[in-house]
């Protein structure tokens, strides 16, 4: 069995794209569905997908307790730099092991986002 993709419903899909897409690089895979009701896939095959469901239903303020995000950028440094230019708050990196640092951000719409980053040795 294969983990295909990821939910989520968005508030505004064009300011989930920006954050997804323009910020974060996510490709987008598909895109599809009648105004009010697009949904977009991000990423590339082969491989998993973030499914951004733009949605008239109010969404929770915290919109999935428990739930994250995980990704791995290229260049950690060079996002970070990126997210601080556009006022996205970073608190310091978590390390739960010498050989990986975590960043924790929220998207647009709350949810919250692992930024993974692999140390060398």
């Amino acid at each position: 069995m294969t983990f295909s993709w990821a939910t989520i419903r968005v508030r505004n899909l064009e300011d989930s794209l920006a954050f997804y897409h323009n910020l974060l690089g996510l490709p987008i895979h598909d895109r599809f569905g009648p105004p009010g009701h697009q949904i977009v896939m991000l990423g590339t095959d082969p491989g998993t997908k973030l499914e951004l469901i733009e949605s008239a239903e109010p969404l929770p303020e915290v919109p999935a307790p428990g739930l994250s995000l995980g990704f791995a950028p290229e260049n950690m440094r060079k996002l970070l730099s990126t997210l601080e230019a556009t006022g996205i708050s970073c608190p310091p990196p978590m390390s739960p092991n010498p050989s990986l640092r975590f960043y924790f951000i929220q998207d647009p719409d709350g949810y919250v986002i692992q930024l993974v980053e692999t140390l060398s040795p």
